[in-house]
């Protein structure tokens, strides 16, 4: 059954069009994320949707009982009233309230909000936004509209909140750019793309594959058009007499082909990794602990950065990780323990808070105020190239700072940063209210970065593309490290707590025998590395099989060119490149667990020698 519907909407916000004639609907079943680059109207298309603001044009249908209970970006509370009454305010019987206290108190506590009768005067921008989550979740709603519910909830409440949305019986819509969260709890996307909405019946992942398709052959639609103006302009400048029907027909197709729209292509935010050099000595951290009154947030830690690590710092909100960060960075003196810093280390500091901003600058000039130009590998890139390449096209570069969205700032003030070659980036939550194309970027970006990169996330997608170390903070001030990327981490969690149940649970030699072998960590001594018969076959032949597999895919991508108008064999074809680009992954991935095996072997012989 439909329960709201969007006909022909259009909304302009000061000189910048968001949305151009879209219509969509969204029915009883539908769990929709809203995607799309920073500034292009996620937010505003929120708030029409709840009926907090209105259109230029257009209308928004929905049923006369369907009751909509929306998340504001910045949610505000009377502070006059306790935690829990902003929470379950609203309700009108007392009866109601009574049965709802109970269920909001325990919300607020997975939440990490532990006193609901306290003030929000006293709550920090993230655990208001929590509350404000749990206020949502508890109003009766047929549809849930949601800004940015993932942002400010460690990893263990974007588990319970995935498990809550995916039981619940409403619709909702959502901003997100957790992309783990909308491939679990979505399974339609909507995405908007200069001013128009393009809807996908798919999860995250299949809204990328979908994309791609659409956008190939979107592009092998301009590309006849093109080759069609080309012959009709040829025609044209011979001399064509308009005596016929004929040829005033092929004169007013020509005038049509000249007068299109072209068709807009993303842009791209592609940089190339920049640095200054780094020396031999990095960043130690020597035997640090820090207190705050009578708790502990570090605890004898010890580590020294080695050159290109990527280290992902988890645990829960509170825990310590931006202290963690501040000590690192020199913005925090440890209650003990040292930190020595190398003289090469040139920091750069990606905060959760963006840095004052004067908004009467202009775009171009507050990065001029960082660099004119920088050097890169391929050369010197101009101030005004970076922009561009960070989506900051001609016009918006002069446009005054006041004019950006909340989003947009984000990524200029991350633009600022990298402008500054720095060779230790730390990271603190990146993830936040950057675009889904940014993060993806950047995520590159950081693959080719040759320096060092510390980042505090939630965002189990970033840390499985860029880390491959994790520090989890386990309570009691106890920081350790467990090799590889997030998905690593769970595994080696897992397998720590199937170990421990084969023991005896209530033996305390179970927890430290764990301790002991500290299977996870990168410290942990690997047995004798050596092929097996299969292995060192395939070892010998895997290059060979990388290059045929991507001859093959490139020769598909030729034949779905020339397959542009024959739809059944462009589908055909398009299946067939999946297929090859999976193979070709998994072959990647073989290559690399072969390569790195090889080197364990070869460093094995020369320590024996």
């Amino acid at each position: 059954m439909n329960l709201l519907t969007i006909e022909n909407l259009s909304k302009s916000f000061t000189d910048r069009l968001l949305f151009d004639n879209v219509s969509f609907g969204i029915n009883e079943e539908d769990k929709v994320g809203v995607i799309g680059i920073n500034g292009t109207g996620k937010s505003t298309l929120l708030k029409i949707i709840a009926g907090l603001e209105e259109p230029d044009s257009g209308t928004v249908t929905k049923g006369k009982k369907v009751r909509i209970s929306y998340l504001p970006q910045t949610p505000e509370f009377d502070e006059k009233l306790s935690i829990l009454q902003n929470v379950v305010r609203g309700q009108k019987a007392e009866e109601e309230y009574r049965n709802l206290e109970g269920e909001a108190r325990a919300m607020l506590t997975k939440l990490g909000i532990l006193d609901a009768d306290a003030s929000p005067r006293y709550l920090s921008g993230g655990q208001k936004k929590r509350a404000a989550l749990v206020r949502t979740l508890l109003t009766p709603a047929d549809i849930l509209v949601l800004d940015e519910p993932t942002n400010h909830l460690d990893n263990e409440m974007a588990e319970w909140l995935e498990d809550y949305l995916d039981k619940f019986r409403g619709a909702f819509l959502m901003v997100t750019h957790d992309r783990y969260f909308l491939d679990k709890v979505t399974n339609k996307i909507v995405e908007i793309d200069k001013g128009q909405l393009y809807s996908y019946a798919a999860n995250y992942s299949g809204f990328v594959a979908l994309k791609t398709e659409r956008e190939e052959m979107t592009l092998a639609t301009e590309r006849k058009a093109k080759s069609l103006y080309r012959m009709e302009l040829e025609w044209i400048k011979r001399g064509a007499r308009a005596r016929s029907t004929k040829q005033k027909a092929r004169i007013e197709r020509f005038e049509e082909l000249q007068d299109r729209k072209a068709i807009e292509t993303d842009g791209k935010v592609e940089i190339n990794a920049l640095s200054s050099r780094l020396g031999k000595k990095t960043i130690e951290l020597n035997g640090i602990g820090k207190s705050f009154g009578d708790r502990t947030l570090i605890k004898d830690f010890t580590y020294i950065l080695l050159p290109e690590d990527r280290i992902g710092i988890i645990g829960p909100n509170g825990c310590g990780k931006s202290t963690l960060l501040n000590i690192l960075t020199g913005k925090l003196q440890p209650d003990y323990g040292t930190v020595e810093m190398g003289s090469t280390i040139k920091l750069g500091y990606f905060s959760q808070e963006n840095e004052y901003m004067d908004e009467n600058l202009r775009v171009i000039d507050y990065i001029r105020d960082t660099a004119e130009y920088i050097q890169t590998s391929e050369g010197t890139v101009t101030a005004s190239q970076m922009c561009e390449q960070f989506l900051f096209t001609g016009a918006m570069q002069y446009s005054l700072i006041a004019k950006l969205s909340g989003g947009e700032r984000r990524r200029l003030y991350l633009l600022k940063v990298l402008m500054k070659a720095p060779n230790v980036l730390v990271l603190d939550e990146p993830t936040n209210d950057l675009d889904i194309q940014t993060l993806t970027i950047l995520e590159n970006y950081l693959d080719t970065f040759p320096g060092i990169v510390v980042a505090v996330s939630h965002d189990r997608y970033f840390l499985d593309k860029m880390a491959t170390r994790i520090f989890a903070f386990e309570g009691d001030g106890q920081i350790k490290q467990y090799e590889g990327n997030f998905s690593d981490y769970k595994d080696a969690k897992l397998l720590l707590g199937e170990e421990e149940k084969k023991e005896n649970p209530e033996n305390g030699e179970a927890v430290d025998k764990r301790k002991a072998a500290n299977i996870a960590t990168w410290k942990q001594k690997d047995p004798k590395p050596k092929f097996t018969y299969q292995e060192q076959k395939e070892f010998e032949t895997i290059d060979d099989d990388i290059a045929k597999l991507e001859q093959k895919i490139a020769d598909t991508e030729q034949a779905i060119t020339l397959a542009a108008t024959d739809y059944a064999k462009l589908n055909e074809l398009m299946a067939e490149k999946e297929a090859l680009e999976k193979s070709l992954e998994e072959k990647m991935d073989r290559w690399v667990y072969l390569n790195d095996l090889a080197e364990k072997i070869e460093a094995a012989k020369e320590n024996k020698s």
